[in-house]
């Protein structure tokens, strides 16, 4: 059995720990792993390995955790860009046998009751042998309007519903039949395919046309153009398949399940101080006066809530995305394949930065159109290429790049290249780079 492991969005209500190119499922929230390392860690007792489903900005974070946990049987699936859950299972159950049952699995949930979810995993197994398409159901413990709803008699599904109100996820509590859809699921991948075909054909239809010219750049990770993705319609796999086939069984979980999908979601999981304030940061922080707050700081961003208000936190992200700020996307520390940059100064007209080059990696070459920049080689030893010559830059020493020059940074080295660039221009924003060859086939910065 193999776990399909679904690494898409951002997770904006968890803002300003989660960004675009540091989403949740990447945080390490709980004993220094993050949430996907829990997800891999509780799955690979079940399944014999990892098919990774990620865009092609954030699949890096995935192989980076993946070799903390020592998992190397691992695939990968890159999207260029997401559209929901349906093409993605599709797309990754092309590649698999017809008759490999798989477990398909958000990246960002919490389960801590690990002992009766091997039980239901175990009999989720038994129905998707016998050719069933099975779905999780939590047993609800709240009346929580934010979740879809599975009605259901025994294992047979009755019908799914839309996230209510509040007085109707009341009566589906006091009802006992009805189930919070945990996004997780499991079957054959061919049987899966053949309902998608039958229910959801346009979508089937062009995920097979795009799958049958995907970009193979190793035997373990397949990536799918931005034009033929952008072609599949988006569609959840709950409205393309779930909810229209006559072959859908669900289980019923107790399991301490949460989709941490909220700074209150969170809080029940973390400890909070004696006045109930849920504080993340890396600095003391005291308080006075304060009860029932959510308070958190990182290097760029302060958010203070109270709680029971932290799903308003989109809000803020979406005014922030209209300003054309940057703290949607990415933290001051940004990791990128090749290592990671650390902006420790940003003013008008320039731009300071500390950049970590690993060991046998390169940066993009590439140019840009609005700023010079300035290297000076902190540690290690600097391979640097400036248009047509390629130089050595060793500690103490330092180079200038015009705007316009094509360029490379590169580490030949086996230790740490560390360096501090100096930008000077009109616009010193991270999305100034025209790349001309790209080790990691990015589209955009």
């Amino acid at each position: 059995m193999i776990n399909i492991i679904l690494c898409g969005g951002s997770g904006t209500r968890l803002w300003p720990i989660s960004r675009t190119l540091m989403p949740k499922q990447f945080v390490k929230l709980f004993d220094n792993k993050s949430l996907f390392q829990l997800t891999v860690d509780r799955n690979s007792k079940v399944c014999d390995s990892q098919f990774v489903v990620s865009n092609a900005e954030q699949y890096f974070l995935a192989i980076d955790q993946l070799e903390e946990l020592n998992k190397t049987n691992n695939k990968y699936l890159l999207e260029p860009v997401g559209r929901n859950t349906a093409p993605a299972i599709a797309l990754a159950c092309m590649a698999l046998d017809k008759e490999e049952i798989v477990l398909v699995t958000p990246s960002d949930h919490l389960i801590k009751n690990e002992t009766e979810y091997q039980k239901v995993i175990q009999r989720a197994k038994e129905l998707a042998s016998q050719d069933f398409l099975v779905t999780f159901g939590i047993k609800p413990t709240f009346a929580e309007t934010g979740f879809g709803y599975i009605e259901a008699v025994g294992e047979d599904v009755r019908a799914f519903h839309e996230k209510p109100d509040f007085d109707t996820a009341t009566k589906y509590l006091e009802a006992g039949n009805y189930y919070w859809n945990s996004g997780m699921f499991m079957f054959k991948a061919g049987l899966f395919l053949e309902e998608l075909k039958k229910y959801s054909p346009e979508i089937y239809k062009a995920s097979k046309i795009a799958f049958e010219n995907k970009q193979l750049i190793t035997d373990n990770q397949l990536r799918i153009t931005h034009e033929l993705m952008s072609a599949i319609p988006e569609d959840s796999i709950d409205y393309a398949v779930m909810e229209k086939s006559s072959v859908v069984k669900v289980i019923p979980s107790d399991i301490d399940w949460s989709d941490v999908g909220s700074f209150d979601a969170l809080a029940v999981e973390l400890p909070s101080d004696e006045n109930n304030n849920l504080i993340l940061s890396n600095k003391r922080v005291e308080t006075i006066d304060i009860q029932d707050c959510i308070i958190v700081d990182t290097d760029d961003a302060l958010l203070v809530c109270k709680k029971g208000s932290s799903q308003k936190v989109k809000d803020i992200v979406s005014k922030l995305k209209e300003e054309n700020s940057e703290l949607p996307n990415i933290h001051l520390t940004g990791h990128r394949p090749w290592g990671t940059y650390t902006i420790l100064e940003d003013s008008l007209g320039y731009k300071i930065k500390r950049i970590e080059v690993k060991p046998a990696k390169r940066l993009s070459l590439q140019k840009h159109k609005h700023r010079n920049e300035h290297w000076v080689v902190v540690s290690g030893c600097a391979t640097v290429t400036v248009n047509d010559k390629t130089f050595a830059l060793n500690q103490n020493e330092s180079t200038y790049i015009k705007a316009g020059d094509i360029h490379r940074l590169s580490n030949d080295t086996d230790e740490l290249l560390v360096i501090i660039e100096a930008q000077v221009g009109s616009y010193t924003g991270e999305d100034d780079i025209v790349r001309i060859e790209d080790d990691y086939q990015r589209d955009e910065r």
